[in-house]
């Protein structure tokens, strides 16, 4: 592909990849992976400016990326826009640049070995359609175009695993944020009376009249937001509706914290009600994980025509108003009907997700196994210690064990849906494991200050969690992030001595377990191999509910 300089060159070339023999083809490297035409840039700025024809269902648009050239450059650079979505031009150094489409990628052409390392640069990509709409939003998401109770319309874009790529022009991958935060500017007919949020911190609203030849002129507004911090490119978004908004200070950590509220028009009492709780799900969360990790942006809790997502700084609610998951408990205990699931697992992606990200969505586990986990945290916070741990192992009746937690890497593929119910057990494990909730507590901050506005993998997180709790769980990573196995611990009594191992482990796995039988308690380490000790106690064992394993009937 070197010093090839002409589009239709260039996209022979690509086009000649094939399905791999793995199942993924050269869409999923192109889309997961770091190849040419990434892997010499890094992100560093969006300017995303978006103006939405509501009626018409289009959009059209510009993003202005800032980079900087981080290693010897190639040929191209790999611009990400799924269809029906259309690249107009891309405009470089005030010039019109060569492009090429495959799929879901576009290829900018032009001889990039002129640019050197360190240097910093910008392009801007026009472009426009009418993307995708949500089939089921925010599984299988994109636009969702609907209206209130009032008839008014009601806008909103969700695209994790999708990609940002479904809405605006963007280095589509989890590992390179812009490291310097994004401007957006939403832009709508000022005659629909409608909002239009973003991320961030609002900016001014500017109204403009736009005048077209042998039409009348339509006057506009347009709405600015400006984040601050890094941001992943799926959290990035907008809602347009009808809304209302209100405001208050929350003393945290780092001192005052902005929070706002936008519901529509209609909710505006439900959600008053509802959202009270935020003040005492950030003092919870802070206590456990860190300061929120966006002063500089604020936080949002945004009401949206889906169930939720934790957009940065513009969280998203949909639960209808209700407690538990949509008015369901989860765990099957009742203690999930105690809270608003949506408001608090989303708030908690503030921390583990959104400042603290995997780099690659195979290892997305870290941030929805921590967040599932703080869940049980803000339970315990609010109710005690022992209705927080019930509420987690309830969740545990949710774990299939399909396939292992971990994906396949470099293909945009995030592994087994247990990421969340048994990345919870995880953390669990590891606290009752640990033994002292001091340490334990030190590490989850740990690891929010660690890797602060960062993106990060499973073995640093492993590396990490094992220094800072000072135990070997190589096994048991092993054990839960890699194989879909369940420990079975087998016993038996014989001649006044216990006996006991777990079967289906890896190499090296061993739990520290407490059993007891009538007034008999003891700690056992069982691991894959049969161990023995004196026992008083009768032949049926109970084994502690506190790790998540099987008794051998």
């Amino acid at each position: 592909m070197k010093g090839i300089s002409h589009p239709l060159l260039l996209l022979v070339g690509l086009l000649s990849a094939t399905t791999t023999t793995t199942g993924y083809t050269h869409a999923d490297s192109l889309r997961g992976g770091n190849g040419r035409g990434r892997d010499w840039w890094n992100l560093l700025h969006y300017d995303l400016k978006v103006d939405f024809d509501i009626p018409g269902k289009i959009i059209h648009g510009s993003n202005t990326i800032t980079l900087q050239v981080c290693a010897p450059t190639h040929d191209s650079l790999q611009l990400d826009l799924q269809e029906p979505l259309m690249l107009d031009s891309v405009m470089i150094d005030g010039h019109a640049t060569a492009f090429a489409n495959q799929g879901k990628v576009w290829w900018v052409v032009l001889p990039f070995t002129q640019w050197h390392v360190g240097e910093t640069r910008s392009l801007t990509a026009y472009y426009h359609g009418q993307p995708r709409p949500a089939v089921k939003p925010q599984w299988d998401g994109g636009f969702t175009w609907t209206t209130d109770d009032n008839g008014k319309p009601w806008v909103a874009v969700s695209c994790q695993n999708l990609g940002a790529s479904v809405w605006f022009p963007c280095k589509d991958q989890q590992w390179d944020e812009p490291d310097s935060g994004v401007d957006l500017t939403y832009t709508l007919d000022a005659s629909t009376g409608l909002t239009a949020i973003g991320n961030g911190r609002p900016g001014d609203v500017t109204n403009i009249t736009t005048d077209h030849i042998g039409t009348p002129s339509t006057q506009k507004s347009s709405w600015h937001w400006a984040v601050r911090n890094p941001i992943n490119n799926y959290d990035i978004t907008f809602y347009i509706g009808d809304y209302v908004h209100w405001h208050q200070k929350y003393r945290g950590e780092d001192g005052p914290l902005d929070l706002d509220f936008w519901v529509l028009r209609q909710d505006e009492q439900k959600a008053r009600k509802q959202f009270a709780i935020v003040p005492k799900m950030m003092s919870a969360f802070e206590h456990w994980l860190g300061p929120y990790p966006f002063y500089e942006d604020g936080y949002k809790l945004v009401e949206a025509p889906y169930l939720g997502m934790e957009h940065q700084s513009a969280v998203a609610y949909g639960n209808k108003f209700k407690m538990g998951y949509l008015g369901d408990d989860r765990t099957g205990t009742g203690i999930g009907l105690k809270f608003d699931y949506i408001i608090v697992h989303e708030s908690g992606h503030e921390w583990f997700g959104n400042s603290v990200t995997a780099c690659d969505e195979a290892d997305n586990w870290i941030q929805e196994g921590i967040t599932t986990y703080s869940e049980s945290l803000f339970a315990e916070y609010l109710f005690g210690t022992a209705l927080g741990k019930e509420y987690c192992r309830g969740e545990w009746r949710n774990i299939f064990n399909m396939q292992p937690i971990i994906g396949v890497y470099g293909v945009n593929n995030e592994g087994s849906p247990d990421m969340y119910d048994k990345g919870a057990a995880i953390f669990y494990m590891i606290r009752e494991m640990t033994g002292n909730d001091n340490r334990f507590r030190k590490m989850l901050r740990g690891l929010s200050s660690t890797y602060y506005h960062k993106t990060t993998t499973t073995q640093e997180v492993e590396t990490y969690i094992s220094t800072a709790t000072g135990l070997d769980l190589h096994a048991f990573f092993n054990q839960y992030l890699r194989t879909t196995k369940i420990p079975e611990a087998e016993y038996y009594v014989k001649n006044g001595e216990l006996h006991y191992k777990f079967n289906d482990v890896v190499a090296g796995f061993e739990l520290p377990v407490t059993v007891t039988s009538g007034k008999e308690t003891a700690v056992l380490k069982i691991a894959g191999e049969w161990h023995h000790q004196p026992w008083k106690g009768g032949f049926n064992l109970h084994f502690s509910d506190d790790f998540l394993i099987r008794v051998k009937p």
